[in-house]
Formats: structure tokens, sequence, C-alpha cells
């Protein structure tokens, strides 16, 4: 790439040129922070008592301008006269781990590497200059963070053909195919409305999906119950029923053989069931929260019934294991709490006061939208999918604007990716409530606030032994959020923070010897202090989880007659995965 400018002295930028591209990009940055400055004091002047925005010629303003023109000479200096220039500071970790400028070309050709700072100074100057507003709550301050965030993202040097040296060159040498490649891919996109991350017809549910052996043996409008078949000679007495997040398909915990979750715990000894959520449709416009909470509860009744025992083990992920608690504080208001052994939190949140970077989107403009999108009475899946995209901008838009539109490369199969794909709808009037209800209002942590099926729910009641799972990196469910819980349950508590997110760190098998996880065992008030603390060890915790699982109830029993699916008294109604997880 060093010689990318060498066939054409005119292919170089002149001195001048140079001058006005500097001039055009401090320019953008003072209109964007004047315009800025303008729409805050306008919504101040509308609505009386709102936050006062520090003047245009505030000293914090006046510092943040002079600091950035400071900054934006002296890098000025250092490419026309490297010599004579300040050398430049070094390269921070963060700077050195950005995967859009791994490029040498972004370090070694002049030209790229001045672009690639100069956007760098923008970016930086345009984030501090959010924090550096006064007046503002924390709350708006977060909102205008995130937007800056969002922005800086979009309007990187690495997302627009003649500013990314790697495009440049494979533009030259494809002849421009690939900007032909990529268009077809951004056609394609825009044809079904959704950024395709991973490569089409590489994966296929019960293909090489979701292909743990098992039957549906029920089926409800709202879900199926998968039953998977034994693989031991003799299983624990307590079966598991699994509830997974019904804003996604729940193979997340059934990918291919090696990584699922599923096929390992029945591996175990467990007689696993899995509960698959129907993807909305119009005849679900009236479904609430309160179905989901009865359908939990049936769905615990049933296993009790079919194989005749007291209680059974639960797991909860996501916005199912907030649903969870609510079932089981339910239970606990019924004096039924004892039909749950254990209950299981994969990344679940019940007090949403620090819910992370969701809570951006959880405004009355937000809510009325959602409405406005959903004239049957469900969202379509597409919109979901897009909003946790934007989460992670720079990781699942910009990262496949780069390689599959400008850079027209073909798209790697990976599974989790396709299931990331694999979008549901959801029954709006549910999904409008929750986020009111919880995101917005916080009310579940708030004893008798909230009901279900006529009774007033307290998390404080609950003394279901529980195993909270959080993930160190997750966007979606902060661990500090996570944590929460252990402040409300009153039952024995098992708290452990696994490395990495949201997936990746619930989806990491023994095999794989990746990641690690902190546990303590001593009575500590805060994650800080569970952090500090901690004892580390590496690779899965699934081993951890199954040794806790086994101390609430290591009895075992044969695995026949209604330990296999259909033997018992409910017929299977077809094989696993199901029709519900295909359903479009």
């Amino acid at each position: 790439m060093a010689d990318l400018h060498d066939d054409s002295a005119a292919a170089t930028p002149d001195l001048a040129q140079l001058q006005h591209w500097t001039w055009v990009m401090g320019r953008a940055q003072q209109m964007m922070m004047e315009s800025g400055i303008g729409m805050a004091e306008m919504g101040r002047a509308a609505q009386p008592g709102a936050p006062q925005v520090p003047p245009v010629g505030s000293p914090e303003l006046v510092r943040q301008m002079q600091d950035f023109w400071t900054d934006n000479l002296t890098l000025w200096q250092r490419f026309v006269d490297p010599a004579a220039a300040v050398p430049a500071p070094p390269q921070s970790e963060g700077d050195a781990r950005d995967r859009r400028f791994k490029a040498a070309a972004w370090r070694d050709d002049p030209w790229f590497d001045w672009i690639r700072r100069s956007y760098n100074l923008i970016a930086d100057h345009m984030l501090r200059g959010v924090d550096a507003l006064e007046g503002v709550s924390d709350k708006q301050k977060e909102q205008l963070r995130f937007a800056a965030k969002g922005l800086v993202d979009a309007m990187s040097p690495s997302n627009f053909p003649l500013t990314n040296p790697e495009v440049v060159e494979r533009t030259i040498a494809t002849k421009g195919q690939n900007l032909l490649d990529g268009l077809k891919n951004m056609l394609a996109d825009i044809g079904k409305g959704q950024l395709t991350h991973t490569a089409e017809g590489a994966f296929e549910v019960g293909r090489n999906l979701a292909t743990t052996p098992g039957k549906v043996v029920k089926r409800t409008p709202l879900y199926e119950l998968i039953q998977y078949a034994p693989t031991t000679e003799r299983v624990l007495a307590t079966p598991l029923v699994i509830f997974p997040p019904w804003i996604n398909r729940f193979y997340i915990l059934d990918l291919t053989p090696e990584k699922s979750f599923i096929r390992w715990a029945v591996e175990q000894g467990i007689t696993v069931f899995m509960v698959s959520w129907k993807s909305a449709d119009a005849s679900m416009k009236d479904v609430v929260w309160d179905d989901y909470v009865a359908a939990q509860v049936d769905a615990v009744e049933t296993i009790r019934e079919l194989l005749g025992v007291p209680a059974v083990h639960t797991i909860g992920y996501c916005v199912a294991g907030t649903t969870l608690a609510a079932t089981l504080a339910l239970l606990a208001a019924r004096g039924e709490a004892d039909k749950v052994a254990s209950a299981t939190f994969f990344t679940a949140q019940v007090d949403f006061a620090q819910a992370g970077e969701l809570q951006n989107f959880v405004t009355d403009e937000q809510l009325a939208l959602i409405g406005a999108l959903s004239p049957q009475g469900f969202l379509d899946g597409r919109y979901m999918a897009a909003t946790f995209n934007l989460l992670r901008g720079r990781d699942l838009i910009w990262n496949y604007v780069t390689n599959n539109y400008l850079l027209g490369a073909d798209y790697a199969p990976f599974d989790l990716l396709h299931w990331n794909g694999d979008t549901t709808n959801l029954p709006s009037k549910w999904h409008l409530a929750y986020l009111s209800d919880l995101y917005r209002d916080n009310l579940l942590v708030q004893p008798g606030a909230m009901s279900v099926a006529g009774e007033a729910l307290d998390l404080t009641r609950v003394t279901t032994p529980a195993y909270v799972q959080a993930g160190r990196e997750d966007h979606i469910a902060p661990a500090e959020s996570v944590w929460k819980i252990t402040h409300l349950f009153r039952g024995p508590l098992r708290f452990v923070l696994a490395g990495s997110g949201h997936i990746a760190g619930v989806v990491n098998p023994p095999s794989a010897g990746k990641y690690q996880y902190w546990t303590n065992d001593a009575a500590v008030d805060s994650l800080d202090a569970f952090v500090a603390g901690a004892s580390e060890t590496k690779g899965s915790w699934w081993p951890d989880w199954l040794a806790w699982l086994r101390a609430h109830g290591a009895e075992d029993t044969e695995a026949v007659a209604a330990r296999l699916p259909g033997e018992g008294a409910l017929p299977a109604l077809g094989d696993a995965p199901g029709e519900y997880v295909r359903a479009r």
C-alpha cells in the first residue's frame, strides 16, 4: 500500500488541497458544536425549567474549542514538517485494538495516516464536548453521548471508499468489481430490509443448527414444549426447563453440536425441556406479560405432572429471566414456591435503574414510534434487530458496510450471527408495557407495584435457590444491573461473573477452553467488592453451574418411560426443534 500514489503525482494531494481539507474538518467540528448548542438553547427556551446549557462564550466551551484548534494545528504541523513537529503521542491501547485501522497503510502512508489522526481528533473532541456540558442531567448526558458515539462511528473514514486505503487498493486491483459486488450485497439487504451478517444458506435449523434429538410434547398458541432424548442410562430425578428470550429463537442454546448447551446438559444426565416461543402475529395482538408468566407456570406444571416429580429446575435467559423472577414471586404469593427447586438466571435484569444503553430507546417518542410500527398488533422483529445492531454499531453495522459493501467480500459462515439475524416478531402491547413498566419506570423492584393474575409481585419474598450469571462485557444487560438481583432475593444465591458478553459469555462450552469466570463466596454488598475479592477460573462456568445444580438435588432415576420423549402421557407432536422455531 505504501506505493499506492507512486504511479501519478496528481494522485498525491498538494499543499493547498491539504490546507483546504484541514479547514473543512475543523469547520465541520465547529459547526456541529455550534448547532448542538443552538438546538439545546432552543429546547431550553421552549421548556421552562429545563437544564441550563452553557452559552457559546462560556469558559467550558471556549476551552473545548481552543483545545481542538490547538490539537488540530499540532497535527497539521506534524504532517507538513515531521522533522520539526512535536512527536506524535504513543498509540493508545484502544487505538491499537481498533480493527478499522488495522491495515498498515493507515500508518505508513502519510495521507491516510493524517486522515486517521484527523478523524480520531474530531471524534475525541466531539465526545469530550458532550462530557463538558453543564446543567444537563446524567440521563440526558448519557443519551447525548450515545448519539455522539453513533455519529462518530458513522463518520469514520473507513466507511467511505475514497478515504479507506484498503478499498482504494481493492478497487484498483479488481478494476471496480469489488464495488459492483458490494452494490449487489447492499441491494439484497435493502430488498429484505435487514443487514446480512453471514453467508446465506450456510446454516439451517434442523440441519446443522438445533439438532439435539427430542420431541415436541406440547403445543399452545404461545409456545411449544420440547423434551430432549436422554443419552445416559440414569438421569437426575429433578428435570430442567429452560425459558429462552422470546425476542430471539431458542436455539442460541442449541447451535452447532459442539456449542450446544442443551446437548451438553443432556450428556451430563439431565432431563431437559425447552420452551420454544411462537413468533408473534396478528392473533397475538392482546398478549401481555401476564400471558408469558402464565406460560412459564404452565410449563412447570406440565413437566411435574408428566414426570410425577414435585419440582423442577428452571433457567431464564435475558427477558425470560426477568419473567422467571416474576413467576417465582407469583408462586411465592400463592404459597407454591416449592414447585421450583432452583432458578438459574442467564444475564437477566430485575432492577432496571442501570440497565445500560437500551434505556436510550425508551423515550416517549420511541414508544410512540413502536406503536406506529405495529398496526396489526405485533412489531416486526427486524426493528428489534436493528436496535441491537445500533448498540454495537461499529461491529454489527459499519464493519459489514466496509467489508461487504465497499470491499465486496463474501460473507463468512458464522452460526451465532445466523441466529442473530433470525428475528422473531413481538406482541406490541406486551412490548410497549415491558419497556415502559420496567425500563422506564422500574416497577418490578417496587413491592406491589406490578401484579400478575391478580397477585401483587414482591421479589423480596422469593426464597428459591438461585444461580445468577452475568457477563463482564455485557452491553445489553450490564453486570452492574444484573448484580442488583442479589439485593432482592432472600434465598441462597450464587453469583458468577463470566468473561465476555451477553451471548459469548453464556454460550461458552468447556471444550472451547475460552474466557474465564469469577466467583466470590464472601458476603459483599457491591459488584466492585465482589470483583475485588473474587477468584478467577479459566474456561467455562458450565461445570460450576452443574456442581451447584447437583448440590440442590443429586438423586437420580432410570431414563425410561416418561423420561423418553413421547413415551409418557404426552404423545410426541413432532421432532425437535419443532414448528414455531421455523415460523416467520
